[in-house]
């Protein structure tokens, strides 16, 4: 079933994801969103332990936030299309993918501080 959380900006008092689910394993994180067939508003996908991605073989472009350990945005990327790479977010830890059009929805910019809170 997996791990859920909520991602919040506490700058901007701004919501980036409603449900986001944790890719924590190898294999979570190798599988990532390959499976879903789209991203809903306030879907995510928070990839830990990442500072590079690689969209081949997806199907939809996603927005990207890289977040370091204490989730501060470290880069943000939009509207990220399938076969790029994002090859190094300097400082990152983390990874959250999500829907196009959500970096700007919440207003997230490098520099803000997220807050990750699991879901019950």
């Amino acid at each position: 079933m997996g791990r859920y959380v909520r991602v919040h900006n506490l700058t901007r008092d701004s919501s980036v994801a409603e449900h986001c689910r944790v890719a924590a394993s190898l294999s979570e994180r190798t599988v990532g969103l390959l499976a879903t067939p789209t991203l809903a508003a306030g879907e995510g996908l928070l990839i830990e332990r990442t500072q590079s991605i690689h969209m081949f073989f997806m199907r939809y472009p996603i927005d990207v936030v890289f977040v370091d350990r204490e989730a501060r945005v470290t880069r943000t990327v939009s509207s990220l299309r399938p076969w790029r790479v994002v090859w190094w977010a300097r400082g990152a830890r983390d990874c959250l993918e999500l829907p196009v059009g959500a970096i700007e929805a919440s207003g997230t910019v490098r520099g803000d501080q997220l807050v990750v809170s699991p879901l019950a």
